[in-house]
């Protein structure tokens, strides 16, 4: 069977506008992340968490993935395989996961301290076998779990979402592509329902979580992961863009403002919440993503930030966190308060920019760009691909 893809000239990838203002979006959420993760080292609790919304990057990422996964392949499946939609899809991510699973492992021995004393007895060749395993994105069971955080790739923790991102690349390639507006509809509002339904419930009225193989950890993670991903789609079948000025601006603050949002409501009232954030992925989220798509990146100093801030998301989310991992045994090492640590805070801050600039430039897209050669005709390689 051939899976290659189809002649570009056919169904011209290329051709299509570029939503350049979502690539921006995307930079911003995944900046976000790292001051999150680093304020994250001098939190107590969920209550006094800076930035206190800052995971919830996460779920704006499923959303703005499933919208430019409809854009890109949904009209493009009459001369695509599936096979082929997986290969292009595995060139795209799995590069990143394994450097940063690399990263991981050469970081690892330097986070010994009060969070994970057991770092340095940690034998080397079962971080090897962590790494090797966790590079091909698969999780590691509890027992090879070698920081004691229940993660299912200690090594870089953030490679979880991408886990639920290749599922939801699956279920969509497999069967949801084929499913009517109607059914798609359904699909999502059952989703939703059981989004609103965790976060009214749950423990901690909130949706952090998903990166365990426990089965609690594992409902968190579809939960997640299956409304976001399959809304995007959703709203890009049943909207189109609009014509909004200064999109990338207002889109911008709103998502920070989002993020940033501090908690909402005490222990006594968690519900208050987790009602805020079901209204910020089924109702907000959204609106920034129409929004985003609907503006235009005017002037040659605009195009350059959503490219710059495009191009460094992803190898920023996937490699950041080694050196978070880093700070945060360094706070715990030396009881560093909030204001003591804020010049390392700028530094790693600074230092995970840079990682991601080189990753990108360095080593993503030279891989990428061989991989492409290697394994796709050249009519069938996308100018750009999500």
């Amino acid at each position: 069977m051939n899976t290659s893809l189809p002649d570009a000239s056919a169904t011209p990838l290329n051709a299509k506008p570029h939503y350049a203002i979502l690539d921006g979006l995307r930079g911003v959420a995944a900046l976000t992340v790292v001051a999150f993760h680093l304020c994250e080292a001098h939190a107590t609790s969920h209550f006094d968490q800076l930035i206190n919304h800052g995971y919830l990057a996460v779920d704006f990422f499923f959303l703005l993935s499933g919208y430019v996964i409809g854009y890109a392949y949904d009209d493009r499946w009459t001369r695509m395989t599936p096979g082929a939609f997986f290969k292009v899809r595995l060139i795209r991510l799995q590069p990143l996961v394994v450097l940063g699973m690399l990263i991981g492992a050469a970081l690892f021995y330097f986070q010994t301290g009060p969070l994970w004393p057991g770092i340095g007895q940690t034998p080397v060749w079962l971080v090897l076998l962590v790494m090797a395993i966790n590079a091909t994105t698969l999780p590691v069971p509890l027992s090879l779990d070698v920081r004691g955080w229940h993660e299912m790739h200690p090594l870089d923790g953030p490679a979880w979402s991408l886990f639920y991102e290749y599922i939801g690349n699956i279920l969509y390639a497999l069967g949801v592509r084929k499913f009517s507006n109607a059914a798609l509809a359904g699909l999502v509002a059952l989703a939703g329902g059981g989004l609103v339904h965790y976060l009214l419930t749950s423990k901690g009225g909130d949706i952090v979580g998903g990166w365990s193989l426990e089965p609690e950890q594992l409902r968190v993670g579809f939960t997640r992961m299956l409304f976001p991903f399959f809304a995007g789609l959703l709203l890009r079948r049943l909207t189109r863009p609009g014509h909004i000025s200064n999109a990338f601006g207002w889109c911008s603050l709103l998502l920070l403002a989002v993020l940033a949002w501090p908690r909402v409501g005490g222990p006594e009232s968690l519900w208050l919440n987790g009602l805020y954030e079901s209204a910020s992925i089924i109702l907000l989220f959204p609106l920034i993503v129409w929004l985003g798509a609907s503006g235009q990146v005017k002037g040659v100093g605009s195009a350059r930030v959503c490219r710059f801030l495009g191009g460094i998301s992803y190898p920023l989310y996937i490699t950041h966190y080694p050196l978070i991992y880093t700070y945060t045994a360094w706070v715990a090492r030396h009881k560093v308060t909030l204001s003591q640590g804020l010049p390392m805070m700028v530094l790693t801050f600074g230092a995970s920019v840079l990682l991601a600039y080189l990753s990108l430039k360095f080593y993503d897209e030279p891989v990428r760009r061989w991989l492409r050669q290697r394994f796709l005709s050249p009519a069938s390689q996308p100018a750009q691909t999500p």
